[in-house]
């Protein structure tokens, strides 16, 4: 059967509310995943391992968490030639989020704005997802969990959420992200302050260690940043990356600025703009973090790549590895493959 091409799908697509594409998209590659029809959206993986906090992935480009908030389409989506898959948020109670309407295209900008907030069907739902993924994980692929906290739990108790979180993801995942940037969630940025950072970095470490021991893994764990951040955030965010032994950081998260879509369509709107605009602060912000963390230290990138000269410029900024997410929206899924290509054998 004959590959259907996105440039095909995508007027129907963009003809609907963006939510609602979303939701379609979703529960159809649910419902294909691990069939015949499973080819109708299958690219090749691009063989290009590569090695990054103790984990072997097949090649340097993955999916970005918030596609699949709920670890429904694991499979699937990793059937797009992703190397490695992260998925959620989650949280440990199920929320439904911010009133609709709460995601807007920006075509004239190849962006998107989302004020989601961690809409999805809790940890036990997440989990059993999870379990039942099967052909991504046994050709290889690298799968990533991502955590947050209840809207409604104060945020003066959000290490307990992501303590909660933690402990149900910890036997399922080969990593876990720590996400603290959404601005989606009242609030939630605060935790990437010093002392506030500080203070969950020590609690996730420690109850990380306890579920090492009891699962006979050592998990690494990444905190996910905004890239809202000023020079100084970032290197204090750096600093105590080292101090509590954080196995990597993802930049970045969405972005508040409106600067690159002023007066288009929906620039307005309250939420996390991401997309084109978001690929030169992002960079920024990657750039910043590999001169304070030093040559080593493992660095995804991600943030308006619609291109294989976009990875390419995560790589050139100082990233490691790549996600894609609002690309996949406007090029579909051959934008993984063409990514994986452009980085093939880099250094």
């Amino acid at each position: 059967m004959a590959l259907i091409p996105y440039a095909l799908t995508r007027p129907f697509l963009f003809g609907l509310d963006a939510e609602t594409a979303h939701a379609l998209t979703l529960d159809a590659i649910a419902a294909l995943q691990n069939t015949p029809l499973q080819r109708l959206w299958a690219r090749p993986r691009i063989a290009d391992p590569v090695t990054l906090a103790g984990l072997h992935f097949p090649n340097r480009i993955g999916l970005a968490a918030g596609l699949d908030k709920n670890g429904r389409c694991i499979d699937g989506l990793g059937a797009m030639g992703f190397g490695f898959i992260e998925v959620g948020t989650v949280t440990p109670k199920p929320q439904p989020g911010n009133p609709k309407p709460r995601v807007f295209r920006v075509p004239q900008a190849q962006a998107l704005i989302n004020r989601m907030g961690f809409n999805n069907e809790g940890l036990d739902v997440f989990v059993a997802n999870v379990r039942r993924a099967r052909s991504f994980r046994a050709a290889g692929g690298v799968l990533g969990l991502n955590i947050g906290k209840n809207a409604a739990t104060p945020i003066d108790r959000a290490a307990d959420d992501y303590l909660i979180a933690l402990a149900g993801v910890y036997p399922h995942a080969d990593y876990i992200t720590v996400n603290i940037s959404s601005p989606n969630t009242k609030d939630l940025r605060t935790l990437q302050t010093d002392d506030a950072l500080d203070a969950l970095l020590g609690a996730l470490q420690r109850r990380r260690r306890e579920l090492a021991g009891h699962h006979g893994k050592r998990v690494p764990l990444f905190l996910k940043i905004a890239p809202d951040l000023a020079e100084a955030q970032v290197n204090a965010i750096a600093a105590l990356l080292q101090r509590h032994a954080v196995d990597g950081v993802i930049a970045t998260n969405t972005t508040v600025a409106r600067d690159a879509v002023q007066g288009l369509p929906h620039a307005d709107e309250a939420g996390g703009l991401s997309g084109r605009p978001l690929l030169a602060p992002s960079n920024r912000v990657i750039a910043q973090l590999r001169a304070a963390l030093g040559s080593d230290y493992p660095i995804i990138g991600v943030g308006g790549v619609m291109s294989g000269e976009d990875a390419r410029a995560k790589l050139a900024a100082g990233a490691n590895l790549v996600q894609i997410y609002t690309g996949l929206i406007y090029r579909g899924p051959d934008l993984a493959h063409e990514c994986a290509r452009a980085l093939r054998g880099a250094a």
